[in-house]
């Protein structure tokens, strides 16, 4: 992951509101922290969806979109082939997920893609260090 993704990134978990072990956190942890930044943006939009507080709503799932547009603008397409090219489309399907829920008022495509947050972040966990680097800046 080079500088500027990085300072990207840190920026987009910081927006989160969680700032405590991110200067210290390394590209694989950033990007857990990051999946589970989206998951949690996403829950509380579900929330303010099922209030009916549209203005909550849409600024946290523009959260939601901003951290996964920052891990999809992480990824190493060059050098990652098939698993990064793969996650990049996810990506791009899950940001258009999110803005779909956000103008049909759908909590059932946030569920989807909070699915797949879910499972992307459960084989990022168990992906060694060392190949999670190839498939990220």
């Amino acid at each position: 992951m080079n500088m500027v993704k990085l300072h990207s990134a840190v920026e987009q978990y910081n927006r989160v509101g969680v700032s405590s072990g991110v200067e210290s956190a390394d590209p694989h942890q950033l990007i857990q922290m990051l999946m589970n930044g989206a998951l949690e943006k996403i829950a509380i939009a579900k929330g303010h969806m099922e209030r009916n507080d549209i203005p909550q709503k849409g600024g946290n799932i523009s959260w939601a979109i901003s951290i996964i547009d920052g891990l999809r603008a992480s990824l190493n397409v060059e050098d990652g082939g098939e698993i990064a090219q793969n996650l990049d489309d996810l990506y791009d399907y899950m940001t258009r997920r999110l803005a779909r829920a956000n103008i049909e008022n759908n909590p059932d495509l946030l569920d989807e893609v909070a699915s797949l947050v879910r499972s992307v972040k459960g084989a990022w966990d168990e992906m060694p260090e060392a190949q999670s680097k190839v498939v990220t800046r």
